[in-house]
């Protein structure tokens, strides 16, 4: 081939990155006479290199992303020294200083509604570089758990529920719903810490994990459950408001003592569906306002928790003075008279109380209430005081029906008939309450546990902010909840632990009567905790529906994506605003806890789920930072969250089911155009014919590529396998699991053959149950070697079960060989591949590597990553590593930095990078400063085109020599071994000449002067021969790399290398030979990698 040929075909690229497009266009316009004048060139100067100086010509040069070097043409120098085996993949496979400098701040990126995968397209790099997030584990993830976790039923309703089912069944219901949430905040920190998770939260999580169908599903739930969270806030402050801050302020009032109940729950529809109105408008208006008010609403929080703890101590020395009004052992409502007792003394007089007159028409006795004749009326403590030994009272459950009359058990009674029990100046039971409807009340208390993973895009370090913070925020919430159940069954009197409304108590909040230094310090502070935490729900609930809205995956919700110009989601805020009104309008909390705790607890039991699944297919980008989980305790959570559903109220868990059911099967009809590497799509590889339906949708998501092999064996003559250690190393490799095909082609014709074919099926089959290699067998039958590889490579698999990896041998010998074709096969077989867009491993000295009963107790398995190939170096060692064999082994980085390139960066660089990626590796520069070319290079390169010219010579003359047996012989009876790497039907170069012809005396003399006039001119040309410049270079590249190469790994178990292409014009196919010889030289254990021109790994989860 012409050298001028060869440059131009490499000058005319595509275009580098990281130059403007005004560069580029300079470059194309100017490269259009390029061939011209190198033509002149060589004529002028033949054998000399060409090399142009100057922006946009000569060869390919990546930009340095770290220094402003301005002397283009010596940079061109240098590189097109030491990479030269690289140039012209170039534009396809980036150097690695060039990805590393993309990759700097790829996790600084603002997590925010935008799909995560936008982030990944190419065009980031132009966008302003944004702010770099700076929260910590404390303000970030802790306290912002804290403020989500702890809520209204902490103040309104845990005194109750200790109160209803005892000390111990309150201890087991908190204990259950905070084993659940710890459970689940393990698998949540296992998935957070699997790579970059933008804002989402669980709603990302689930549906980058399970697939579109599940996330759509479980998504909503969760949307429907933050919305009736905002809806059960503002019950829960109305409810302060209305029953303890300001009782005047309702519009309703009862006109009979038995409406209160109806009354209360009008005046709660009217000003819940205002504040809702108020705060929908604060949200609207601006979130940052919302954001300011936080902290404040947490330190509300914090200090009405420490202000109940500082009660209890007080209550052991000196209780406070709540007096609670019995008669008999019936609870009165204090706030309906003054004096407890039926007659007072006035001036001497007996004069009877206010309570005589609700229970009597008249002065006289025979007009009164026969229990009220019957019993007294007494005081006791309602807060004896931690010291009080109250908690033996309070260990045991009451529960009670609808209309039941507080009791106290240990008080003296007489039954008296006839009594009227429905008199309201008793103290009821508003509901009947079991314990499965108090898990259901008490489950809301323990969610928020996602508050930190939805901020992951603020979080300095989000990978160790969110496991630490969470885990810490639930076991801090989870010790005050259970602190609280004893604190307050030991403190407070029965009867008042189950008033839920503190009508014996003056209508004071139960909690607040425990509390210092008042009961207001808890009015107040669970207000504004509870409209704050009102405030983040409406906040955040829209957000999520915009996420769903804009994965584009449930068609109807299209719509709610959209929002002002500043991105808040406008239509979003109204739907939640319109569902959380529904929520409103039940108007009871106890009604509205258990329909969000369904939800809730759904989303957490696909949390566990994904986990699951995840840990049990051991997916290679399955790396999460956080160790300390396992499929059990996700197994163990997601079983917690099924049985408190149907604990707390079977029929809304099915109606939840049903509703997720409906939106999965919608989603699924639709037909989701979204892949996301998701679990389940992962799990259906190894599913029948629906999963591979299913598979054919589309191509793996990177997240999901792990290496499907098709291993191309060599059969000796006798069937028997001649490099069994591919299959070894194939076996070592797949504890990624996978798809496995192992191939081999058996020359000749099918009808013919297929007795041959079946026997090496049996052969190849007993040696991968040998090597226990998984996987499949197949044979192809063809009468041309090459044709059946490239057949064999084109239609293996089965749908989505398709390799994407070729794992073939080494050509050895070819160097021995006169026959052009032993080497020829191979690198056709590497074209193949690329064009197929396929993955290449090629295992050099295959006999050397290890078995699978040998252990490496150490050693290093080095990777040297000259240019980004997909990930595939970096995917390799970690799944080797994941085999006994290979198992103890450290994994070293190698890259090659250039004289324009800042080594100290790209060392930090690429750490960073390794760091997002999961991978520990040691990691080293290797400066490859420009020199001259050696003495040495010039003679390797002279030796191999001389050997080149004269196999030509000497396969020129054999031909000449057997042209009359080439006519004589048939040519269909020719009999050729059995080869791999050997075509039998290799085009050669065959001559029109060759015709039959008779031998005499004088045309052999002829011809034997003619050959011997010629020898002499032959070997003459072989010694004048001078180097080709761009073979010069390309040998300067191997000899390089594999000095440092030797240098640094020559006592490395095994080096992994980017294998350079093959020359585009086949003329070189023999040099190419030489140059990939030449750059494994010395090396015990090598493998060749050439990726498939498609990412296999990413640092996202």
């Amino acid at each position: 081939m012409s050298r001028g040929r060869f440059i131009i075909t490499f000058i005319k690229g595509k275009g580098r990155r990281g130059k403007d497009g005004e560069a580029r266009e300079e470059r194309k316009q100017e490269s259009c006479n390029v061939g011209e004048e190198l033509e002149r060139a060589e004529t002028s100067t033949p054998g000399r290199a060409i090399i142009f100086s100057g922006s946009g010509h000569g060869y390919h040069k990546e930009d340095s992303p770290f220094l402003n070097n301005t002397d283009t043409s010596k940079r061109n120098e240098y590189y097109d020294r030491n990479l030269a085996l690289f140039e012209e993949e170039l534009d396809i496979r980036p150097k690695v200083s060039s990805l590393l400098s993309r990759l700097a701040n790829y996790t600084n990126i603002t997590q925010g509604a935008k799909e995560h995968e936008e982030a990944e397209s190419a065009d980031i790099s132009k966008k302003k570089p944004p702010k770099s997030p700076s929260m910590g584990t404390l303000m970030g993830v802790y306290l912002p758990c804290l403020q989500n976790i702890f809520g209204v039923i902490l103040f309104l309703r845990l005194t109750w529920l200790v109160g209803i089912a005892g000390v111990l069944q309150s201890f087991c219901i908190v204990f259950m719903c905070c084993c659940c949430t710890m459970l689940t905040a393990i698998s949540m920190s296992a998935i957070a810490t699997n790579g970059v998770v933008p804002a989402g939260g669980s709603y990302f999580m689930i549906s980058r994990s399970l697939g579109p169908e599940f996330g759509g599903a479980v998504g909503l739930c969760f949307y429907l459950g933050t919305t009736f969270a905002g809806a059960m806030y503002i019950l829960g402050a109305i409810e302060i408001l209305l029953a303890y801050i300001a009782p005047k302020a309702a519009i309703f009032k009862p006109v009979e003592l038995h409406e209160e109940s109806t009354a209360m729950l009008n005046n709660m529809r009217i000003y819940g569906t205002v504040f809702l109105i108020f705060m929908c408008l604060v949200v609207f208006i601006g979130v940052k306002y919302v954001n300011k008010f936080a902290s404040l609403f947490l330190a509300c929080v914090i200090i009405s928790i420490l202000s109940i703890y500082v009660g209890v101590i007080k209550s052991a020395v000196h209780p406070p003075e709540f007096k609670i009004c019995m008669l008999g052992n019936r609870t009165l409502s204090r706030n309906l008279f003054d004096v407890c007792g039926k007659t007072t003394v006035e001036n001497n007089t007996v004069m009877t109380t206010k309570l005589w007159d609700m229970f009597c028409t008249k002065n006289l006795t025979d007009s009164c209430d026969e229990y009220f004749v019957r019993n007294n009326v007494t005081e006791i403590q309602g807060i004896p005081g931690v010291a009080s030994g109250i908690i033996k009272e309070n260990l045991w459950s009451n529960y009670m029906d609808k209309g039941d009359v507080l009791e106290k058990h240990a008080l003296h009674s007489i039954a008296a008939a006839g009594s009227r029990k429905n008199l309201p100046v008793y103290v009821f039971a508003d509901i009947t309450t079991t314990f499965t409807m108090l898990v259901g009340i008490f489950f809301p208390s323990v969610t928020g546990i996602m508050a930190g993973s939805n901020r992951s895009g603020d979080l300095k370090d989000a990978q160790k902010s969110i496991p630490v913070g969470t885990i810490m925020a639930i076991a801090t919430t989870s010790l005050i909840y259970l602190s609280s159940v004893v604190l307050f069954g030991a403190c407070i009197e029965n009867v008042v632990l189950r008033d839920k409304y503190g009508d014996a108590v003056r209508k004071n909040l139960v909690v607040g009567t425990l509390a210092w230094p008042s009961p207001w310090v808890i009015v107040i502070g669970s207000f504004f905790s509870t409209c704050g935490a009102g405030l983040q729900s409406l906040t955040g609930a829209p957000r999520l529906l915009q996420a769903i809205a804009k994965d584009n995956i449930i068609p109807f919700l299209r719509v709610f994506g959209n929002g002002k110009v500043n991105g808040e989601p406008t239509w979003a805020l109204l739907l939640t605003a319109i569902i959380a009104e529904l929520g409103i309008l039940i108007a009871s909390l106890d009604m509205v806890a258990p329909i969000l705790s369904m939800f809730f607890l759904m989303c957490y039991l696909f949390v566990n789920l994904a986990c699951a699944v995840q840990t049990l297919l051991r997916t290679p980008n399955w790396r999460p930072r956080f160790k300390y989980y396992h499929w059990a305790l996700s197994f163990l959570g997601m079983s917690m969250c099924l049985a408190l559903m149907f604990i707390s109220s079977w029929y809304y868990a099915l109606v939840a089911m049903v509703i997720a059911g409906m939106i999965y099967k919608y989603i699924e009809y639709q037909g989701a155009e979204k892949e996301w590497g998701d679990g389940i799509r992962g799990l259906s590889l190894s599913a029948a014919r629906y999963a591979l339906l299913r598979l054919e949708e589309g191509p793996p998501h990177t997240k999901n590529w792990r290496p499907q092999l098709l291993v191309m064996l060599k059969l000796d003559e006798d069937l028997h396998v001649k490099h069994p250690r591919l299959l070894t190393f194939a076996s070592q490799l797949k504890a990624g699991k996978g798809l496995t095909i192992v191939g081999t082609i058996i020359q000749g014709n099918f009808l013919e053959n297929y007795g041959e074919a079946q026997a090496a099926e049996q052969t190849i089959k007993n040696m991968m149950a040998i090597e226990k290699v998984k996987g499949f067998c197949q044979i192809v039958v063809s009468s041309k070697v090459r044709d059946g590889i490239a057949h064999l490579i084109q239609s293996c698999g089965l749908g989505g079960m398709k390799h994407n990896t070729v794992v073939m041998g080494w050509p050895y010998g070819w160097r021995q060989s006169e026959d052009p074709r032993a080497w020829k096969t191979f690198i056709d077989t590497v074209r193949v591949t690329t064009a197929g867009h396929l993955a290449l491993l090629v295992p050099k000295n295959v006999s050397f590597y290890p078995s699978n009963h040998e252990r490496f107790t150490e050693g290093n398995i080095d990777v040297w990553w000259i240019v980004h190939d997909g990930g595939m170096l970096m995917l390799l060692p970690f799944l080797l590593r994941q085999h006994k064999v290979w198992k103890k082994c450290k994994m070293r980085i190698f890259t090659v930095a250039q004289m324009d390139d800042n080594s100290i960066q790209m060392k930090k660089d690429l750490a960073t990078f390794l760091y997002h990626l999961r991978i520990e590796a040691e990691v080293e520069v290797v400066e490859m400063h420009g020199s001259d070319i050696s003495a040495y290079t010039y003679e390797r390169t002279l030796m191999m085109e001389q050997r080149s010219q004269m196999l030509r010579q000497m396969r020129l003359s054999k031909t000449e020599r057997e042209r009359e047996a080439q006519l004589i012989k048939d040519r269909n009876s020719l009999i050729h071994p059995v080869n791999v790497y050997v075509d039998e039907e290799e085009e050669l170069h065959i001559y029109p000449e060759k015709i039959q012809m008779t031998w005499t005396k004088e045309k052999c003399e002829s011809e034997r002067s003619r050959s011997g006039a010629n020898t002499p001119n032959s070997f003459r040309e072989l010694i004048s021969i001078k180097p080709d410049q761009s073979n010069v270079r390309r040998m300067h590249t191997a000899v390089k790399l594999n000095e440092v190469i030797v240098n640094r790994s020559h006592d490395s178990r095994l080096v992994l290398l980017n294998m350079p292409g093959p020359p585009k014009n086949q003329d070189g196919d023999e040099n190419y030979m030489e140059f990939l010889e030449v750059l494994t030289e010395g090396l015990e254990r090598v493998l060749l990698v050439r990726g498939g021109g498609s990412e296999v790994i990413t640092i996202y989860s």
